[in-house]
């Protein structure tokens, strides 16, 4: 049984004039120690799904309807009281920003001491053993001079590695980073990301990686998940996805990459723009800005302007694309819940 179990998530914002739907039939699973990456542009619902793996989506955001389980536990619909004893003690999460997420009142040492104690019975002397172990694991030097610093005292970098210290404090099996290395500069980032990668093969932790950054995600993960307008359009190893992509929009975002244009040449982009969720296209949410939506008469195939696809699988690769099950010759599997015309509005 894999550790973490999502099978059909449907998470909405209730508005004025009717639900936005953010996510869409999201569907994943992780094992003990898995690492697996999460990747698409802006507003393609990656961080909506990492906030809500913890129930951390706010009013009026809620989850229409699926599952969550972790660990055989069923967390969809857990009271606040239940989800302390998970939140932040087994499933850790790592935010964009480290100045947003730490109190620039409080010192490293207190915030660290704080989050322990909230989840153990012991004393502020254990706690404070601890969050120094916990530092200096993540390679910060003089751990002791830093518990008494406050936020604004570390640099971007030290700060996100006091983020990872304390995700670390109380030994979690799953760690969701959320865009962990934004904010710095690439160096930085690279150092971050390798001592992630580390500590989660150190200590047998599961990584869920939220980016839009594809060599990070190659460098770092083991399967991958591309997520397109709040629903997985593309899934599979890591490797095989990036040597191999399937789907138009998976080959949009590796073409894109610097170093797949030719020297001197513009970059490579896919054209147009993410839809707005309350406003998707009919069929697959793709074809306005996909360039095999047409076929070998150029007229558009009814099926990508009329038709959700489901997963055709194509070696160890599932990808939601109704021109590959043509190509392919397969059949598409269906996907639960969805219509055959589109889902335009809320």
């Amino acid at each position: 049984m894999a550790l973490l179990e999502v099978k059909e998530l449907d998470v909405r914002f209730a508005l004025r004039h009717g639900d936005l739907r953010a996510l869409r039939d999201l569907s994943f699973s992780l094992d003990r120690g898995e690492r697996l990456g999460i990747v698409g542009e802006s507003g393609a619902g990656k961080s909506v799904a990492a906030f809500t793996l913890l129930n951390l989506i706010s009013l009026p955001g809620y989850i229409a309807g699926g599952s969550i389980r972790f660990d055989g536990q069923e967390l969809v619909g857990l009271s606040d009281r239940r989800l302390r004893r998970i939140r932040g003690k087994r499933m850790s999460m790592i935010f964009q920003d480290p100045m947003m997420t730490l109190n620039p009142v409080l010192s490293i040492g207190e915030q660290m001491v704080e989050c322990l104690k909230a989840h153990r019975r012991i004393s502020s002397r254990e706690a404070k053993r601890i969050a120094l172990d916990k530092l200096s694991q993540v390679q910060i030097p003089s751990p002791e001079k830093r518990l008494d610093q406050y936020p604004h005292e570390l640099s971007g970098g030290m700060r996100q590695r006091v983020i990872i210290a304390i995700a670390l404090l109380l030994d979690p099996d799953i760690i969701i980073a959320d865009e962990p290395t934004t904010a710095l500069d690439v160096t930085i980032q690279a150092e971050i990301m390798a001592l992630l990668l580390e500590l989660c093969e150190h200590n047998n932790v599961g990584l869920i990686l939220i980016t839009h950054d594809l060599g990070v995600v190659n460098q770092v993960t083991q399967r991958m998940l591309v997520m397109y307008a709040g629903r997985i359009i593309e899934q599979g190893p890591t490797r095989d996805i990036i040597d191999t992509p399937q789907h138009p929009y998976t080959r949009g975002l590796i073409d894109a990459l610097p170093q797949m244009a030719t020297p001197g040449a513009r970059l490579n982009q896919i054209p147009g723009s993410m839809p707005s969720l309350n406003n998707l296209p009919s069929g697959c949410a793709f074809h306005p800005r996909c360039g095999f939506v047409n076929d070998e008469s150029g007229r558009p195939r009814p099926a990508c302007l009329n038709q959700v696809p489901g997963f055709v699988n194509v070696g160890d690769i599932q990808t939601a694309c109704h021109w590959v099950a043509e190509k392919q010759g397969k059949p598409m599997q269906t996907r639960t819940g969805e219509k055959s015309q589109s889902e335009t509005s809320p």
